[in-house]
């Protein structure tokens, strides 16, 4: 376990423009658009995870708001919350006039994950923002802006964020390592970078699950990293077939939140498990994990899903 209960990933995170990694072209671009505020277009912020999109967007907010930042922004992970309802009830609420300073040039409401909604929020979402353009500012956060729908994209400014440098990374991982007193050498900060592909997100996760005894070495970041494949997959669909589906569901998360396995992945390594560890009901659990697959990609809350996956699975144990 790591040293400390805080997430370094928040404990960490930028507050200010300024302070971000990399992304120097977009940064320069938003600050120009600081300069006259009430111009300001809706914003569409797209380019693979952890790059810093969320980040910039909350920066960015306060920087605009303020000590009224937590009055004037709501901020939703539209993977979490996909559908029309979502974006009738609580954006379009939000959204209203009514209780705007002003001082305040907009409110902001910040989606992550916005490629994630459905075509009909897409859709509705698009209506609100053209009701709301005198006093609401949207900025959308996606990993693959193809999916998000033409309408909207007319509607906003696109800034596309780039893979951080593997240089950038270990520089940044190595400045986190002295603030937490843990001593880490390059090859261990570079084997974290490289394992991670960019996503500074996933690299100080992994730092953190590496420096649990006060040092991070090359060894033990094979160790973590290599942790999040098949055989922890394994252990989970074996507690979850002897019924323990609490503890099965906590390794779950450990692995997709800590370690960043993909719930794609995580799907994919399941299934293998099932034939490895030769499960009966074969037909059923496979069938089970289709049905869970599917309801994922057509926009049902992951973590949910993939709790509620566990929970059937145990039934065929018994």
């Amino acid at each position: 376990m790591t040293r400390s209960n805080v997430m370094w990933v928040e404990k960490y995170r930028p507050t200010k423009l300024a302070d971000l990694i990399n992304q120097k072209e977009t940064v320069s671009s938003l600050k120009s658009l600081l300069k006259n505020q009430s111009e300001m277009p809706h914003l569409l912020f797209s380019g693979s995870a952890g790059v810093g999109k969320t980040t910039t967007a909350l920066c960015l907010s306060r920087e605009i708001l303020g000590e009224r930042f937590n009055d004037y922004v709501l901020e939703l992970n539209a993977s979490d919350e996909r559908g029309i309802n979502m974006v009738r009830e609580r954006v379009k609420k939000f959204s209203r006039f009514a209780g705007l300073d002003t001082e305040i040039p907009f409110k902001i409401i910040i989606l992550d994950e916005a490629d994630e909604m459905t075509s009909d929020a897409q859709t509705a979402l698009r209506r609100i923002i053209e009701d709301t353009a005198k006093y609401c500012r949207f900025i959308l956060i996606a990993n693959n802006i193809s999916k998000i729908i033409a309408p909207i994209q007319s509607r906003c400014a696109i800034f596309k964020f780039t893979k951080i440098d593997e240089k950038e990374v270990v520089s940044y991982l190595k400045s986190l390592a002295t603030k937490e007193k843990v001593k880490a050498d390059d090859k261990s900060l570079k084997s974290i970078s490289e394992f991670a592909g960019g996503d500074l997100r996933q690299s100080i996760n992994l730092l953190q699950a590496s420096a649990s005894s006060g040092s991070v070495t090359e060894a033990k970041v094979k160790s973590v990293t290599g942790a999040a494949k098949s055989k922890d997959v394994e252990k989970i669909l074996k507690l979850s077939l002897d019924g323990k589906i609490s503890d099965a569901r906590n390794q779950m998360i450990e692995l997709i939140k800590v370690y960043g396995m993909s719930e794609t992945d995580f799907l994919k390594y399941l299934n293998q498990s099932v034939f490895n560890l030769k499960v009966k009901n074969l037909e059923n659990v496979l069938e089970t994990i289709a049905k869970y697959d599917y309801r994922i990609l057509v926009g049902s809350n992951p973590e949910i899903q993939l709790s509620a996956l566990l929970a059937e699975i145990s039934k065929f144990g018994k």
